[in-house]
């Protein structure tokens, strides 16, 4: 087995001096999908601002430390067996970059709506609609989607467990009991497991193609099934851990200065979820590189600098991310064969609480703040809306190139499909034009 096979044939010209892992990197970029991310939610709402990240703000951060994670092993990790196999520069990126090309408009909320969407029609779930439009609908191929490099994909694989195998029947979607005259969407139970299609069996089946069937057996293998809970992956290749690492710091250190400049957390509050205990490595580390800036208390000057404007702040986000970075290490599961299955990467221990604490405070005060909430509750309602409506007439209602897909695949998962891949904007003007009083125009674009 190679791991630089495409699941779909492509000859490479002879002139062109790239790897493998090369031109995965240029595909992603010149991809519609790519594109797109521009259009969509990261955690705030698009057009409030044009300071905050957006996904594809993101997933250019996330790239960025993903490529200074693999820069820092290969530096302090020279000598350990997993320094063989460190992804290239563009492979790493590749990966990082495309980590988030399946969510659909709205962020989490769009996702709970179209997994409520497609109830008995296989689910919907953004980490499987990500592999889905990089082996199935991109067209750089013409089966084969993205037509990426066997690698490069399996590191995209977040969660190698299938939604049939991951959904608990006792978690179906559903609509909340307690209404009289509003339909909304029971969001407990319309979370989907974090999976990939069961539409990509058979991109997953060509994956694991070359590994032992006892390696293939433990990565996909779920967790012990919970009556409560949807099963879980345990598992991820070396270079998917990467990938989360990079993501998990962009969430907690980015995602968190957003909330910042935005005034959406208060000191107060941070030094709640964020206390001095936490992060004390980190400011040891201060103490000792930049002894001068701090008279007397260590975590008195972080934090007001942290909370200052300007140069000040930026300073200390930079100084976190290079923490983060700079400490973190490999580890091995010794069940596994295969090196890209057997190598994992993780934060060290130590630094783990303060991004633990990060991303906490951040899911508190502000994925979960009502202004956040409200945002998400009505672009949930719109998605529902879209879909329902398309789904009810699509020879009618769905653009014409889009109903042509539909109609000679005759499977919603089309029409999710078409759903899915709207920006967040687009979603709204297809709702305006559906639902909307205003009489609207034959000319405005679709």
């Amino acid at each position: 087995m190679s791991w630089d096979e495409r699941r779909e044939g492509w000859n490479q010209q002879t002139e062109d001096a790239r790897e493998a892992a090369d031109v995965d990197f240029a595909r992603v970029i010149h991809s519609a999908s790519f594109r797109r991310l521009q259009g969509k939610t990261q955690i705030l709402n698009i057009g409030d601002s044009d300071f905050y990240r957006n996904r594809l703000t993101h997933s250019l951060e996330v790239s960025q430390v993903g490529l200074g994670l693999v820069r820092q092993l290969g530096k302090d990790y020279s000598t350990h067996a997993c320094f063989s196999i460190l992804p290239s520069s563009t492979r790493i990126q590749a990966i990082c970059l495309t980590h988030d090309i399946g969510h659909p408009p709205f962020g989490h909320g769009g996702e709970i709506a179209l997994n409520y969407c497609m109830r008995g029609s296989g689910g919907f779930e953004g980490n499987g609609q990500t592999l889905r439009i990089l082996s199935r609908l991109e067209k750089f191929s013409q089966g084969g989607g993205a037509n990426f490099s066997r690698r490069t994909l399996l590191g995209i694989l977040k969660y190698p467990i299938a939604y049939s195998a991951a959904y608990n029947p006792k978690l179906a979607p559903c609509l909340v009991d307690n209404t009289f005259s509003t339909h909304i969407l029971d969001r407990g139970s319309s979370t989907p497991p974090k999976c990939y299609l069961d539409t990509e069996c058979d991109v997953v089946e060509w994956l694991l193609r070359g590994v032992s069937t006892d390696d293939k057996y433990r990565f996909t293998k779920p967790d012990i099934a919970d009556a409560k809970k949807h099963r879980k992956s345990l598992h991820k290749s070396f270079d998917c851990s990467i990938m989360d690492v990079a993501d998990d710091i962009g969430y907690g250190v980015h995602d968190f200065e957003d909330a910042v400049a935005l005034k959406l957390v208060t000191q107060d509050q941070f030094r709640e979820a964020v206390p001095e205990l936490t992060c004390a490595q980190f400011l040891d580390a201060l103490k000792a590189k930049y002894p001068g800036e701090s008279a007397n208390n260590v975590y008195d000057a972080f934090v007001a600098n942290l909370f200052a404007d300007g140069g000040s702040r930026k300073r200390q986000i930079s100084r976190m991310v290079h923490h983060f970075v700079t400490n973190v290490e490999p580890y091995e599961l010794e069940d596994f064969e295969d090196p890209i299955l057997r190598f994992r990467v993780r934060i060290k221990a130590e630094v783990k609480p303060f991004l633990d604490a990060l991303k906490g405070l951040v899911l508190m005060k502000v994925i979960r703040s009502a202004n956040v909430q409200h945002l998400e509750f009505k672009g949930q309602q719109m998605v529902v809306a879209v879909f329902e409506a398309l789904a009810s007439s699509p020879a009618t209602l769905l653009p014409a190139p889009a109903y042509e897909k539909y109609r000679e695949a005759n499977d919603v998962r089309v029409l999710c499909d078409y759903v899915a891949g709207m920006t967040d904007s687009y979603l709204l003007r297809t709702y305006e034009r559906l639902f909307s009083p205003r009489m609207g125009s034959v000319f405005d674009y679709l």
